[in-house]
């Protein structure tokens, strides 16, 4: 969150859902869009998109990126989250 506060340009937010301590991912991307109504999110996780949190605060439905993954994986949904081709 601290990163998402300060002064810089920001396109896209990439977190795991499930993280140690506190907040999650689905919090976090509430949280980044609250202050960056315009940024892109892009989530991972190991679990399927059934059980993930839902969370109505959230405009539009972040992307998700199941695990395993690979980089080449990563970087298709980034230009689809993006909105490349």
């Amino acid at each position: 969150m601290a990163i998402t506060r300060e002064d810089s340009d920001i396109d896209v937010l990439f977190s795991y859902i499930v993280m140690p301590k506190g907040m999650n991912g689905v919090q976090l991307a509430v949280e980044a869009r609250r202050l960056r109504p315009k940024m892109k999110i892009l989530l991972t996780s190991g679990y399927t998109a059934e059980v993930l949190p839902k969370d109505e605060e959230l405009a539009d439905k972040p992307e998700l990126l199941p695990k395993p993954n690979c980089p080449e994986d990563l970087a298709t949904k980034l230009r689809l989250v993006i909105g490349g081709s």
